[in-house]
């Protein structure tokens, strides 16, 4: 019996795209809608992010308007913004109309306040009320992430009522572990997690198997600070209270998946210079735009390592092999710094550096550094006396490489918690910054050296 293996992911994707192409450029258009529209939400978004714009397109063109407001919810932020401005109020009303509080705020947030405005407008009052409520909250804190979607019981209820009264309901809430227990002003006072609920005899009351010591979540709370206690507590909802301790909503684990992957791919596209909201099939022109910024500041830094070797032309001229060598040294360094600073970046997204530990982790990356500074320097020192026949030659470039893994541990440990100090990204705007330091630091130890050697 042959071994059977399922295709990944990409595997499936490129399959169904393929075979939509081929259906478009045969003019089977019913095809095409109905194998499309056959497909989940996600798998259909997937698809339109892979897809050239032309194709792209048309497959928005034929998805069936029941299903529009999902797969827009699925899409990144660049494509989504895209569509969105091509539609009217009433369009962008029809097509979120039965999507989540939270999701259709997601949606509306990319959009300009006018428009938003006059969306709400369209909107039926109980609606609009609701996503006011959560349009009123920054993106990124558990107003912007929570959903009204809430089944609320009183303490004094018995079991067997709270039973039937969800028995009244033609379906509960997806992601719904627990019910919340409040009381007549919607005060949060207990967590009924269904596991409990299922098991227990229905003449006990709610406050007889509730649990009064379950944690909510503050309506301001960062995103990334729920999304860390989703983790380490294993949640798969969380209720949302204000400032008073008033139920407001609940955050589901769906949520925080998707916060999770959009921290990821920030730090990912960051870290090479690229927005978030980066689409693989943009335009030439818009991706041109997003790119320039950064690379005309990496070519300023570049001028700036280039100006201090030109300090040092009359060296270099004199021993012609220190241009052949001053790259490594700067290299190194580069790396190192890269290494000390992803750390740091991880750790400071994870909130496990603070004030009580940041000194101890600097000690360490710099005792590191000594160490394999160290090392580099012995092996490189001692490949350059072989390769050179000059014993000057290795100490120099063995005292360069330690100097510069020394700087880069400082500017990699340092530099991030810097930048967050001063509200700028870390992962966005520390590459440029470290690579420009590792440079100069390089150049500048092993020219100087050489020159006071030489």
């Amino acid at each position: 019996m042959s071994e059977f293996t399922l295709p990944n992911h990409s595997e499936h994707t490129q399959a169904r795209l393929l075979a939509l192409t081929d259906a478009l450029e045969s003019g089977s258009l019913a095809q095409v809608r109905r194998m499309l529209n056959h497909l989940p939400a996600p798998t259909i978004s997937h698809l339109l992010e892979s897809s050239p714009k032309k194709t792209r397109e048309v497959l928005w063109a034929l998805i069936d308007k029941d299903n529009i407001g999902d797969v827009l919810n699925y899409l990144n932020i660049d494509l989504q913004t895209d569509i969105l401005e091509k539609l009217s109020p009433a369009e962008v009303v029809s097509i979120t109309e039965g999507l989540d509080t939270d999701d259709t705020a997601d949606i509306l947030q990319n959009l300009p306040e006018q428009v938003i405005q006059q969306v709400l407008g369209n909107m039926r009052a109980q609606d609009r009320k609701r996503l006011e409520a959560v349009l009123s909250y920054p993106e990124d804190t558990a107003g912007g992430l929570f959903n009204t979607d809430t089944i609320t019981v009183r303490r004094n209820h018995t079991l067997d009522v709270v039973l039937r009264y969800l028995r009244r309901h033609d379906e509960i809430p997806e992601m719904t572990d627990s019910i919340w227990v409040v009381d007549r002003n919607d005060m949060l006072v207990g967590v009924l997690p269904l596991r409990k609920l299922l098991v227990s005899d229905p003449d006990l009351t709610v406050q007889d198997i509730m649990d009064t010591a379950a944690e909510a979540i503050p309506v301001t709370m960062n995103q990334q600070e729920i999304a860390h206690k989703f983790v380490r507590m294993d949640w798969v909802s969380a209720p949302v209270v204000d400032e008073h301790g008033k139920l407001l909503g609940r955050i589901t684990i769906d949520d925080i998946v998707d916060v999770i992957r959009e921290e990821s791919e920030h730090s990912i596209k960051s870290m090479a210079g690229l927005g978030d909201e980066e689409d693989t099939f943009a335009p030439v022109v818009r991706t041109a735009k997003s790119r320039a910024v950064w690379l005309l500041i990496n070519l300023v830094t570049c001028f700036m390592a280039s100006s201090v070797i030109s300090q040092f032309s009359a060296t270099i001229n004199h021993v012609v092999a220190l241009a052949a060598l001053m790259t490594v040294v700067a290299s190194m360094g580069g790396v190192a710094g890269n290494q000390t600073q992803t750390l740091v970046i991880r750790s400071i997204a994870l909130g496990q550096i603070g004030a009580s530990n940041s000194m101890w982790l600097l000690n360490r990356e710099l005792a590191v550094a000594a160490l394999n500074g160290l090392l580099l320097a012995v092996v490189a020192g001692g490949t350059a006396v072989w390769w050179f026949s000059d014993w000057t030659l290795g100490v120099i470039f063995g005292s360069a490489i330690i100097i510069n893994l020394l700087v880069a541990a400082l500017s990699g440990a340092f530099l991030p918690l810097l930048l967050k100090a001063m509200h700028i990204d870390p992962a966005l705007a520390g590459g440029v910054v470290l690579t420009t330091i590792t440079d100069v630091v390089g150049f500048l130890s092993f020219l100087g050296l050489a020159t006071l050697f030489y």
